[in-house]
């Protein structure tokens, strides 16, 4: 079985990084993976000191089978950056796990993604796979895997043949936008989702995550996530960009030692684990977060 690269982006959190990389390194399989790291220009000034101090770290980084450095002189933004990086990747490798600066993994992740793409690499009803779960009642569970209406960003992977279909200039929002059905619909994965894609298309944010999961939506197409979170999040700080102060993504970390997981073909959707998951996105628990973030 080749190992799908691992394509992990940094900016300027040097300390997340270093965490970020050393879990990475403590993987079972961290010495026959491939790592690409892209490194983002300073957007302004004051960041170009802490863009340095990341990439001299970068430098000294060993542990795998080969190292990729990428360094790009403007600011690209983490949106452009995914969209480029994982692009180009995919023209030379047919599979790609993908990872940002502010997230621990567990020592089996790379096994878990690595053996559900290989399991799903022809079943195109898959879109990606992710190694991170949300803390669901129902979960674990009996199965090593459940699927999913809508995509993670945080350590997922995908195919190239999925990949490159995606509308990245979503060039049919104006029809989306004017039909409560279809809005109605996309939220089955959370009710925040068509007001996400609103504001990406309106210009208040800047996001490739809710373009790629209309795509998900547009094309009934399902995510692969394990039932006990293969990573964690680190980026709830007060510097995080897109996470500051939420809760609700808090989830156990895998300690276990598996190392082999079944897989099995989409069937169905279990309505149990489909409504949990929903509701972790609900206006009353997104309500929660901003009070939280605000105390």
């Amino acid at each position: 079985m080749r190992l799908a690269p691992i394509c992990l982006f940094t900016y300027n959190r040097l300390q997340a990084t270093k965490q970020t990389i050393a879990s990475l390194q403590q993987n079972y399989l961290a010495m026959e993976s491939e790592l690409i790291i892209y490194s983002d220009g300073p957007a302004n000034q004051a960041a170009v000191a802490k863009v340095e101090q990341v990439r001299s770290y970068l430098k000294t980084v060993d542990g795998f089978k080969k190292i990729t450095l990428i360094n790009s002189q403007n600011n690209k933004g983490l949106a452009a950056s995914v969209i480029g990086g994982v692009s180009r990747v995919l023209e030379e490798f047919d599979s790609v796990i993908v990872l940002e600066d502010d997230l621990v993994t567990a020592p089996n992740f790379l096994d878990f993604m690595n053996q559900a793409i290989q399991f799903y690499k022809n079943d195109e009803r898959i879109l990606s796979i992710s190694g991170y779960t949300l803390d669901l009642p129902s979960l674990p569970g009996k199965r090593d895997f459940y699927f999913g209406y809508r995509a993670s960003s945080w350590g997922w992977a995908t195919w190239k043949d999925r990949w490159e279909k995606v509308d990245w200039e979503v060039t049919d929002y104006s029809e989306f936008i004017s039909s409560s059905q279809r809005k109605s619909e996309f939220n089955r994965g959370g009710s925040d989702l068509s007001g996400m894609l609103r504001n990406q298309m309106t210009g208040k944010i800047d996001s490739w995550a809710i373009r790629f999961c209309y795509h998900q939506y547009k094309h009934d197409l399902r995510t692969v996530f394990p039932t006990i979170s293969k990573l964690q999040s680190i980026g709830f700080g007060e510097n995080a960009t897109h996470t500051g102060g939420v809760k609700r993504f808090y989830t156990p970390l895998d300690k276990g030692e598996k190392r082999k997981f079944e897989f099995k073909k989409y069937v169905e959707m279990d309505n149990r684990l489909k409504r949990e998951f929903s509701s972790k996105f609900s206006i009353w628990n997104r309500l929660i977060d901003k009070i939280q973030r605000q105390l």
